[in-house]
Protein backbone atom coordinates (compact mmCIF):
# COMPACT_ATOMS: atom_id res chain seq x y z
CA UNK A 1 0.00 0.00 0.00
CA UNK A 2 1.39 3.38 -1.06
CA UNK A 3 0.56 6.06 1.47
CA UNK A 4 -0.28 9.64 0.52
CA UNK A 5 2.04 11.15 3.12
CA UNK A 6 1.30 14.75 2.15
CA UNK A 7 -2.40 14.12 2.64
CA UNK A 8 -1.68 12.49 6.01
CA UNK A 9 0.52 15.44 7.01
CA UNK A 10 -2.37 17.75 6.19
CA UNK A 11 -4.29 16.22 9.10
CA UNK A 12 -1.69 17.43 11.64
CA UNK A 13 -1.83 21.20 12.20
CA UNK A 14 1.26 21.35 14.43
CA UNK A 15 3.54 20.15 11.61
CA UNK A 16 2.91 23.25 9.50
CA UNK A 17 5.02 25.80 11.31
CA UNK A 18 8.54 27.13 11.44
CA UNK A 19 10.93 26.66 14.34
CA UNK A 20 13.93 28.99 14.49
CA UNK A 21 13.07 30.17 10.99
CA UNK A 22 13.13 26.66 9.52
CA UNK A 23 10.23 24.31 8.64
CA UNK A 24 9.60 22.04 11.61
CA UNK A 25 10.85 18.47 11.33
CA UNK A 26 9.33 16.56 14.21
CA UNK A 27 11.37 13.43 15.04
CA UNK A 28 10.48 13.01 18.72
CA UNK A 29 7.62 10.60 18.17
CA UNK A 30 8.82 8.07 20.75
CA UNK A 31 8.22 10.77 23.38
CA UNK A 32 4.80 11.73 22.03
CA UNK A 33 3.12 11.69 18.65
CA UNK A 34 1.34 14.70 17.20
CA UNK A 35 -2.47 14.77 17.06
CA UNK A 36 -4.64 14.85 13.93
CA UNK A 37 -7.31 17.52 13.64
CA UNK A 38 -10.05 14.96 14.28
CA UNK A 39 -8.68 14.35 17.81
CA UNK A 40 -8.50 18.07 18.55
CA UNK A 41 -12.02 18.61 17.21
CA UNK A 42 -13.37 15.75 19.31
CA UNK A 43 -11.94 17.35 22.45
CA UNK A 44 -13.64 20.62 21.63
CA UNK A 45 -16.91 18.92 20.69
CA UNK A 46 -17.17 17.17 24.03
CA UNK A 47 -16.72 20.37 25.99
CA UNK A 48 -19.01 22.44 23.76
CA UNK A 49 -21.80 19.89 23.29
CA UNK A 50 -21.73 16.97 25.73
CA UNK A 51 -19.85 18.15 28.81
CA UNK A 52 -21.27 16.07 31.65
CA UNK A 53 -20.16 13.50 34.17
CA UNK A 54 -20.67 9.92 33.07
CA UNK A 55 -22.40 6.80 34.38
CA UNK A 56 -24.29 8.74 37.07
CA UNK A 57 -26.74 11.05 35.34
CA UNK A 58 -30.16 10.43 33.83
CA UNK A 59 -30.18 13.51 31.59
CA UNK A 60 -29.40 13.60 27.88
CA UNK A 61 -25.88 15.07 28.07
CA UNK A 62 -24.82 12.49 30.65
CA UNK A 63 -26.25 9.72 28.50
CA UNK A 64 -24.45 10.95 25.37
CA UNK A 65 -21.16 11.34 27.22
CA UNK A 66 -21.46 7.90 28.80
CA UNK A 67 -22.21 6.20 25.50
CA UNK A 68 -19.28 7.89 23.80
CA UNK A 69 -16.91 7.12 26.68
CA UNK A 70 -17.83 3.43 26.67
CA UNK A 71 -17.57 3.31 22.88
CA UNK A 72 -13.85 4.03 23.32
CA UNK A 73 -13.54 1.06 25.67
CA UNK A 74 -15.08 -1.14 22.99
CA UNK A 75 -12.68 0.21 20.38
CA UNK A 76 -9.66 -0.39 22.63
CA UNK A 77 -10.84 -3.96 23.26
CA UNK A 78 -10.85 -4.49 19.49
CA UNK A 79 -7.51 -2.70 19.05
CA UNK A 80 -5.85 -5.09 21.52
CA UNK A 81 -8.07 -8.09 20.71
CA UNK A 82 -8.98 -8.49 24.37
CA UNK A 83 -11.66 -11.04 25.10
CA UNK A 84 -14.09 -8.56 26.66
CA UNK A 85 -14.52 -4.86 27.33
CA UNK A 86 -14.42 -5.37 31.09
CA UNK A 87 -10.73 -6.26 30.76
CA UNK A 88 -9.95 -2.70 29.60
CA UNK A 89 -9.19 -0.19 32.37
CA UNK A 90 -8.60 3.50 31.74
CA UNK A 91 -5.61 5.01 33.56
CA UNK A 92 -3.68 8.24 33.18
CA UNK A 93 -0.83 6.52 31.34
CA UNK A 94 1.48 3.54 31.04
CA UNK A 95 3.20 4.55 34.27
CA UNK A 96 -0.02 4.44 36.28
CA UNK A 97 -0.94 1.09 34.75
CA UNK A 98 2.31 -0.47 35.95
CA UNK A 99 1.96 1.13 39.37
CA UNK A 100 -1.59 -0.16 39.63
CA UNK A 101 -0.50 -3.75 39.01
CA UNK A 102 2.46 -3.48 41.39
CA UNK A 103 0.35 -1.92 44.15
CA UNK A 104 -2.61 -4.31 43.85
CA UNK A 105 -1.57 -7.65 42.41
CA UNK A 106 1.95 -7.32 43.80
CA UNK A 107 0.92 -6.35 47.33
CA UNK A 108 -1.67 -9.10 47.55
CA UNK A 109 0.18 -12.02 46.03
CA UNK A 110 3.92 -11.51 46.62
CA UNK A 111 5.73 -12.72 49.72
CA UNK A 112 9.21 -12.33 51.14
CA UNK A 113 11.77 -14.07 48.96
CA UNK A 114 9.61 -14.04 45.83
CA UNK A 115 11.27 -12.76 42.66
CA UNK A 116 10.34 -10.21 40.01
CA UNK A 117 12.16 -10.21 36.67
CA UNK A 118 12.60 -7.10 34.52
CA UNK A 119 15.21 -6.28 31.86
CA UNK A 120 18.09 -3.88 31.33
CA UNK A 121 16.02 -2.15 28.64
CA UNK A 122 13.31 -0.90 30.99
CA UNK A 123 12.00 2.64 31.31
CA UNK A 124 12.13 3.94 34.88
CA UNK A 125 8.37 3.44 35.13
CA UNK A 126 8.94 -0.31 34.79
CA UNK A 127 11.75 -0.32 37.36
CA UNK A 128 10.78 1.95 40.25
CA UNK A 129 7.31 0.49 41.04
CA UNK A 130 8.87 -2.97 41.36
CA UNK A 131 11.70 -1.65 43.51
CA UNK A 132 9.14 -0.09 45.86
CA UNK A 133 7.22 -3.37 45.98
CA UNK A 134 10.39 -5.36 46.68
CA UNK A 135 11.32 -3.02 49.53
CA UNK A 136 7.87 -3.38 51.05
CA UNK A 137 7.48 -7.14 50.63
CA UNK A 138 11.08 -8.34 50.91
CA UNK A 139 10.96 -9.60 47.33
CA UNK A 140 13.97 -9.73 45.00
CA UNK A 141 14.33 -7.83 41.72
CA UNK A 142 16.29 -9.60 38.99
CA UNK A 143 17.40 -8.04 35.70
CA UNK A 144 17.86 -9.73 32.31
CA UNK A 145 21.17 -8.51 30.78
CA UNK A 146 21.63 -7.46 27.16
CA UNK A 147 24.34 -7.78 24.52
CA UNK A 148 26.17 -4.90 22.82
CA UNK A 149 23.46 -4.68 20.16
CA UNK A 150 20.82 -4.03 22.81
CA UNK A 151 19.18 -7.46 22.66
CA UNK A 152 18.16 -9.56 25.66
CA UNK A 153 20.39 -12.47 26.59
CA UNK A 154 17.63 -15.04 26.66
CA UNK A 155 19.87 -17.80 27.99
CA UNK A 156 20.35 -15.65 31.12
CA UNK A 157 16.60 -15.19 31.39
CA UNK A 158 16.19 -18.96 31.28
CA UNK A 159 18.58 -19.32 34.22
CA UNK A 160 16.64 -16.78 36.30
CA UNK A 161 13.27 -18.48 36.02
CA UNK A 162 12.24 -20.65 38.95
CA UNK A 163 9.32 -21.38 41.23
CA UNK A 164 10.26 -18.17 43.06
CA UNK A 165 9.48 -16.09 39.97
CA UNK A 166 6.08 -14.45 40.48
CA UNK A 167 6.11 -11.52 38.03
CA UNK A 168 7.94 -10.89 34.77
CA UNK A 169 7.54 -7.29 33.60
CA UNK A 170 9.31 -6.35 30.38
CA UNK A 171 9.13 -3.71 27.71
CA UNK A 172 7.73 -4.91 24.38
CA UNK A 173 9.82 -2.40 22.40
CA UNK A 174 12.54 -0.21 23.91
CA UNK A 175 11.88 3.51 23.93
CA UNK A 176 15.61 4.28 24.04
CA UNK A 177 16.97 1.83 21.45
CA UNK A 178 13.93 0.56 19.54
CA UNK A 179 14.73 -3.11 20.31
CA UNK A 180 11.71 -5.40 19.91
CA UNK A 181 11.87 -8.09 22.56
CA UNK A 182 10.89 -11.76 21.95
CA UNK A 183 7.83 -11.40 24.15
CA UNK A 184 6.02 -14.55 23.07
CA UNK A 185 8.97 -16.63 24.22
CA UNK A 186 9.30 -14.60 27.42
CA UNK A 187 5.62 -15.10 28.26
CA UNK A 188 5.56 -18.80 27.46
CA UNK A 189 8.60 -19.52 29.62
CA UNK A 190 7.31 -17.39 32.50
CA UNK A 191 3.97 -19.18 32.51
CA UNK A 192 5.72 -22.54 32.75
CA UNK A 193 6.98 -21.56 36.21
CA UNK A 194 3.64 -20.02 37.22
CA UNK A 195 4.63 -16.35 36.87
CA UNK A 196 2.38 -13.56 35.61
CA UNK A 197 3.63 -11.35 32.78
CA UNK A 198 3.16 -7.62 32.22
CA UNK A 199 4.13 -6.09 28.88
CA UNK A 200 5.00 -2.41 28.67
CA UNK A 201 3.50 -1.55 25.29
CA UNK A 202 4.06 2.21 25.37
CA UNK A 203 6.26 2.02 22.25
CA UNK A 204 5.09 -1.18 20.59
CA UNK A 205 1.41 -0.23 20.46
CA UNK A 206 2.06 2.48 17.88
CA UNK A 207 4.06 0.27 15.53
CA UNK A 208 3.20 -3.41 16.00
CA UNK A 209 -0.04 -5.34 15.79
CA UNK A 210 -1.06 -6.22 19.33
CA UNK A 211 -3.13 -9.31 20.11
CA UNK A 212 -3.19 -9.87 23.85
CA UNK A 213 -5.00 -13.18 23.51
CA UNK A 214 -2.42 -14.56 21.08
CA UNK A 215 0.43 -13.20 23.21
CA UNK A 216 -1.27 -14.64 26.31
CA UNK A 217 0.15 -11.81 28.45
CA UNK A 218 -1.54 -11.30 31.80
CA UNK A 219 -1.28 -7.50 31.64
CA UNK A 220 -0.59 -5.02 28.84
CA UNK A 221 -0.15 -1.28 29.34
CA UNK A 222 0.02 1.61 26.87
CA UNK A 223 -0.47 5.38 26.55
CA UNK A 224 -2.83 7.21 24.20
CA UNK A 225 -0.42 10.08 23.54
CA UNK A 226 2.00 7.74 21.76
CA UNK A 227 -0.88 6.68 19.48
CA UNK A 228 -1.84 10.12 18.10
CA UNK A 229 -4.21 10.57 21.04
CA UNK A 230 -4.32 12.96 24.00
CA UNK A 231 -1.95 13.02 26.95
CA UNK A 232 -3.11 11.97 30.39
CA UNK A 233 -4.78 8.76 29.21
CA UNK A 234 -3.52 5.20 29.41
CA UNK A 235 -4.86 1.69 29.04
CA UNK A 236 -4.38 -1.29 31.30
CA UNK A 237 -5.48 -4.64 29.93
CA UNK A 238 -5.69 -7.51 32.35
CA UNK A 239 -7.17 -10.98 32.20
CA UNK A 240 -10.57 -11.01 33.88
CA UNK A 241 -9.82 -13.65 36.48
CA UNK A 242 -6.69 -11.82 37.59
CA UNK A 243 -8.34 -8.39 37.74
CA UNK A 244 -11.20 -9.80 39.77
CA UNK A 245 -8.74 -11.24 42.29
CA UNK A 246 -6.93 -7.91 42.73
CA UNK A 247 -7.95 -5.36 45.39
CA UNK A 248 -8.89 -1.79 44.35
CA UNK A 249 -6.14 0.70 43.61
CA UNK A 250 -7.87 3.85 44.86
CA UNK A 251 -11.02 4.50 46.85
CA UNK A 252 -13.78 6.92 45.90
CA UNK A 253 -16.80 7.31 43.70
CA UNK A 254 -17.54 4.94 40.82
CA UNK A 255 -15.46 2.06 42.20
CA UNK A 256 -18.06 1.13 44.82
CA UNK A 257 -21.32 -0.78 44.95
CA UNK A 258 -22.39 0.29 48.42
CA UNK A 259 -20.79 2.38 51.14
CA UNK A 260 -21.65 2.47 54.81
CA UNK A 261 -19.52 3.69 57.69
CA UNK A 262 -19.09 0.07 58.70
CA UNK A 263 -18.24 -1.52 55.32
CA UNK A 264 -17.81 -0.87 51.62
CA UNK A 265 -18.47 -3.32 48.79
CA UNK A 266 -16.63 -2.73 45.54
CA UNK A 267 -17.87 -2.41 41.98
CA UNK A 268 -17.28 -4.95 39.22
CA UNK A 269 -14.36 -4.60 36.80
CA UNK A 270 -13.39 -2.36 35.13
CA UNK A 271 -15.04 0.23 37.39
CA UNK A 272 -13.38 -1.20 40.50
CA UNK A 273 -10.14 0.37 39.23
CA UNK A 274 -11.59 3.66 37.94
CA UNK A 275 -12.21 5.73 41.05
CA UNK A 276 -13.50 9.29 40.71
CA UNK A 277 -14.43 11.41 37.74
CA UNK A 278 -12.38 10.04 34.83
CA UNK A 279 -10.57 11.80 32.01
CA UNK A 280 -13.77 11.88 29.95
CA UNK A 281 -12.82 14.26 27.14
CA UNK A 282 -9.51 12.56 26.37
CA UNK A 283 -11.05 9.08 26.45
CA UNK A 284 -13.69 10.18 23.94
CA UNK A 285 -11.16 11.96 21.71
CA UNK A 286 -8.99 8.84 21.66
CA UNK A 287 -11.61 7.24 19.41
CA UNK A 288 -10.48 9.53 16.60
CA UNK A 289 -6.85 8.51 17.07
CA UNK A 290 -7.80 4.84 16.84
CA UNK A 291 -9.91 5.56 13.76
CA UNK A 292 -6.92 7.32 12.18
CA UNK A 293 -4.68 4.29 12.81
CA UNK A 294 -7.31 1.82 11.62
CA UNK A 295 -7.97 3.79 8.42
CA UNK A 296 -4.31 3.57 7.38
CA UNK A 297 -3.61 0.17 8.94
CA UNK A 298 -0.76 -0.83 11.24
CA UNK A 299 1.08 -2.82 8.50
CA UNK A 300 1.19 0.22 6.21
CA UNK A 301 2.28 2.50 9.04
CA UNK A 302 5.05 0.15 10.09
CA UNK A 303 6.24 -0.39 6.51
CA UNK A 304 6.56 3.36 5.99
CA UNK A 305 8.38 3.87 9.28
CA UNK A 306 10.77 0.99 8.63
CA UNK A 307 11.54 2.39 5.18
CA UNK A 308 12.41 5.74 6.72
CA UNK A 309 14.55 4.10 9.41
CA UNK A 310 16.50 1.99 6.90
CA UNK A 311 17.00 5.01 4.65
CA UNK A 312 18.26 7.09 7.60
CA UNK A 313 20.55 4.35 8.94
CA UNK A 314 22.21 3.93 5.54
CA UNK A 315 22.89 7.65 5.17
CA UNK A 316 23.96 8.21 8.77
CA UNK A 317 26.43 5.31 8.64
CA UNK A 318 28.42 7.29 6.06
CA UNK A 319 28.99 10.22 8.43
CA UNK A 320 32.42 10.28 10.08
CA UNK A 321 32.05 10.23 13.86
CA UNK A 322 28.47 8.90 13.86
CA UNK A 323 28.03 6.20 16.52
CA UNK A 324 24.79 4.20 16.60
CA UNK A 325 23.65 2.95 20.01
CA UNK A 326 21.37 -0.08 19.80
CA UNK A 327 21.61 -2.12 16.62
CA UNK A 328 19.22 -4.99 17.28
CA UNK A 329 18.00 -7.02 14.32
CA UNK A 330 14.38 -6.34 15.30
CA UNK A 331 13.56 -2.70 15.99
CA UNK A 332 10.76 -0.17 15.88
CA UNK A 333 11.53 3.13 14.14
CA UNK A 334 14.03 4.59 16.61
CA UNK A 335 17.63 5.60 15.91
CA UNK A 336 19.68 6.32 19.01
CA UNK A 337 23.16 7.73 18.42
CA UNK A 338 26.13 9.80 19.46
CA UNK A 339 28.65 11.90 17.56
CA UNK A 340 32.18 11.19 18.63
CA UNK A 341 33.40 13.74 21.15
CA UNK A 342 30.12 15.66 21.45
CA UNK A 343 27.54 15.82 24.24
CA UNK A 344 24.03 14.69 23.20
CA UNK A 345 22.47 17.91 24.53
CA UNK A 346 24.71 20.05 22.33
CA UNK A 347 23.77 17.97 19.29
CA UNK A 348 20.09 18.35 20.13
CA UNK A 349 20.39 22.12 20.48
CA UNK A 350 22.16 22.43 17.14
CA UNK A 351 19.52 20.29 15.45
CA UNK A 352 16.79 22.40 17.04
CA UNK A 353 18.45 25.50 15.57
CA UNK A 354 17.71 23.88 12.20
CA UNK A 355 14.08 23.23 13.12
CA UNK A 356 14.66 19.52 13.83
CA UNK A 357 13.08 18.16 17.02
CA UNK A 358 14.81 15.13 18.53
CA UNK A 359 15.16 13.83 22.08
CA UNK A 360 18.41 13.94 24.02
CA UNK A 361 19.41 12.48 27.37
CA UNK A 362 18.96 9.15 29.10
CA UNK A 363 15.32 8.72 27.96
CA UNK A 364 14.29 7.63 31.46
CA UNK A 365 16.55 4.59 31.05
CA UNK A 366 19.56 5.47 33.20
CA UNK A 367 20.50 1.83 33.98
CA UNK A 368 20.47 1.09 30.24
CA UNK A 369 22.74 4.06 29.52
CA UNK A 370 25.00 2.79 32.32
CA UNK A 371 25.24 -0.56 30.51
CA UNK A 372 26.81 1.29 27.56
CA UNK A 373 28.91 3.55 29.83
CA UNK A 374 27.34 6.71 28.43
CA UNK A 375 25.30 9.58 29.89
CA UNK A 376 22.70 9.47 27.17
CA UNK A 377 22.07 9.57 23.43
CA UNK A 378 20.37 11.58 20.73
CA UNK A 379 17.19 9.84 19.63
CA UNK A 380 15.41 10.35 16.33
CA UNK A 381 12.09 8.52 16.13
CA UNK A 382 9.84 8.32 13.10
CA UNK A 383 6.10 8.30 12.56
CA UNK A 384 3.71 7.89 9.66
CA UNK A 385 3.79 11.62 8.82
CA UNK A 386 7.56 11.83 8.43
CA UNK A 387 9.18 11.91 4.97
CA UNK A 388 12.46 11.01 3.25
CA UNK A 389 12.99 14.71 2.63
CA UNK A 390 12.96 15.23 6.39
CA UNK A 391 15.44 12.39 6.81
CA UNK A 392 17.68 14.08 4.23
CA UNK A 393 17.63 17.30 6.25
CA UNK A 394 18.37 15.39 9.44
CA UNK A 395 21.35 13.66 7.87
CA UNK A 396 22.66 16.87 6.30
CA UNK A 397 22.46 18.63 9.65
CA UNK A 398 24.18 15.79 11.53
CA UNK A 399 26.91 15.69 8.88
CA UNK A 400 27.58 19.42 9.35
CA UNK A 401 27.60 19.06 13.14
CA UNK A 402 30.04 16.15 12.96
CA UNK A 403 32.36 18.13 10.66
CA UNK A 404 32.42 20.99 13.18
CA UNK A 405 33.79 18.60 15.78
CA UNK A 406 36.29 17.02 13.44
CA UNK A 407 37.81 20.28 12.23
Amino acid sequence: MTLDIQNIRGEFPVLHQEVNGKPLIYLDNAATTQKPSAVLEALSAYYTQDNSNIHRGAHTLADRATRSYEKTRAMVREFLNAKEEEEIIFTKGTTEGINLVAATYGRKFLQEGDEIIISTLEHHSNIVPWQLLCEEKGAILRVIPINDQGELLMEEYDKMLSSKTKIVSVVHASNALGTINPVREIIEKAHKVGAKVLLDGAQSSAHLDIDVQALDCDFFVMSAHKLYGPTGLGILYGKREILEAMPPYQGGGEMIKEVTFEKTTFNDIPFKFEAGTPNIADVIAFQKALEFINAIGKPAIRAHEEELMAYAEEKLAQIKGFIPVGTADQKVSVISFLINGMHPFDIGMMLDANGIAVRTGHHCTQPLMGRFNIEGTVRASFSVYNTKEEVDRLCESISKIAKLKNK
